[in-house]
């Protein structure tokens, strides 16, 4: 499933009789949006000839400070110096990959990966070579059998681009453990690592987990965002990169957009300076959570036999697996005549496999409509396991790895 087929997804979804568990859309009708209206009316009247002035491409100093508050709730102590601001984490992405990437060059993603990120290799002509993923994350084995595979064959790996907590789109996290293990053979392999975590302060359990880059500030570039904590459509994130980097990707920023929007900073600023966000966030994971339950007590009294799916421990997604000789992706359509939707898991590939898998999101619908949105789904899924049972069909695929391994897989 390539982009465009995704947002005409997305467009369909969108039509209110359908229960959409596709998007990723926070739930941004949780914030104290009277408060939120204040400030920005506040911080216009009283700084309004900054707010909306050019700014640096580095973003506004005092902003990056507060970054750095929040990056240290899972352990990264870091100076504002190394902090870039961004469109979204998804610009600092597009940035990493233009400074790093040549046509052909490899770039190791997890298996299934974040579709934001896949797109933005692919327009960079990068090679991509998936790592599978199990219940407990990325699994360092295979990390290192496909490092040595590619350094046998003499290809040069860029980065490793992962989402370690709560991951989009397979909802799990990468233990405590194995975070060691992956620090330990990227550096073994001298290989830079990309983390993307926007879904990791959205835990439903316990402090949030440790970054990687709290334990290891040479070899990891840090990415996060304020669209999962705060709003989506501020489009703030953040890039926190080893020193040389950071200067490479400030020039890359300057001259792609020249600077970011001084006004979106500045409320970012404002906001976590005068509201209480921590008390928010915690209210966000409350929300989230019990969205979450809603849609795993409804999967576990309506699933088909044969279904499996993930049981994330936060943020937004839960990945489902369906019987052998199902397609998600040719489901799709007679899904949305039933009115609801989700994503085929072939657009977390970089090859379109994953045919037997869909990403279901939990983070927009209210509680009720995640139950009949589930209750829909199953019926649409008994469906096509009796014209399944009639007409014969295959499978045979590991629950959260690539379908069919190929030549650039494991």
């Amino acid at each position: 499933m390539v982009a465009s087929e995704i947002r005409a997804l997305f467009a369909v979804a969108a039509r209110p009789e359908v229960v959409s568990l596709a998007g990723g859309m926070p739930y941004v009708s949780a914030l104290p949006l009277d408060a939120v209206g204040q400030m920005t009316g506040d911080l216009i009247a009283r700084n309004g000839a900054e707010v909306l002035q050019y700014g640096s491409a580095q973003g506004d100093p005092v902003l990056r400070e507060k970054i750095c508050e929040v990056m240290s709730l899972e352990g990264i102590q870091a100076s504002a110096d190394d902090v870039i601001v961004t469109v979204g984490a998804q610009q600092a992405l597009d940035l990493i990959t233009r400074i790093f990437v040549d046509p052909g060059d490899v770039v190791l993603a997890e298996a299934p990966s974040y579709v934001g990120a896949l797109g933005t290799f692919a327009s960079y002509q990068a090679d991509v070579v998936h790592v599978p993923l199990d219940e407990g994350g990325l699994i360092p084995s295979a990390l290192s059998e496909t490092l040595e595979r590619l350094q046998r064959e003499g290809r040069r790996v860029k980065f490793l681009y992962t989402v370690p907590t709560f991951q989009n789109p397979a909802g799990v996290t990468l233990t405590q453990a194995r975070r060691a293990q992956i620090l330990e053979i990227c550096a073994r392999y001298d290989v830079l690592i990309i983390e993307d975590n926007p879904y990791g302060l959205l835990g439903f359990d316990g402090e949030p987990m440790r970054a990687l880059r709290a334990d290891d500030a040479d070899r990891v570039i840090y990415l996060g965002s304020f669209s999962k904590t705060i709003a989506s459509g501020l489009r703030v994130g953040w890039a926190l990169a080893p020193h040389a980097v950071r200067a490479k990707l400030v020039l890359a920023a300057e001259s792609a957009v020249l600077c970011q929007s001084s006004f979106t900073q500045l409320a970012v600023r404002e906001y976590l300076t005068t509201q209480p966000w921590r008390e928010q966030i915690k209210g966000f994971c409350e929300l989230y959570r019990e969205r979450r339950d809603a849609m795993l007590e409804s999967l576990a009294a309506l699933m088909p036999e044969g279904c499996t799916w993930t049981n994330p421990a936060g943020g937004f997604f839960v990945w489902l697996t369906l019987p052998e000789g199902l397609d998600s992706k040719a489901m799709a359509p007679r899904a949305i005549a039933q009115r609801v939707a989700y994503v085929p898991g072939t657009g977390f590939y970089a090859d379109g496999t994953g045919h037997r898998h869909m990403r279901i999101s939990y983070c927009y619908p209210e509680p009720h409509r995640i139950r009949e949105g589930v209750r829909r789904l199953a019926g649409v899924i008994e469906a096509e396991l009796q014209l399944r049972d009639t007409f014969g069909g295959t499978g045979g695929y590991p629950t959260l790895g690539v379908d069919t391994p190929g030549p650039d897989t494991v």
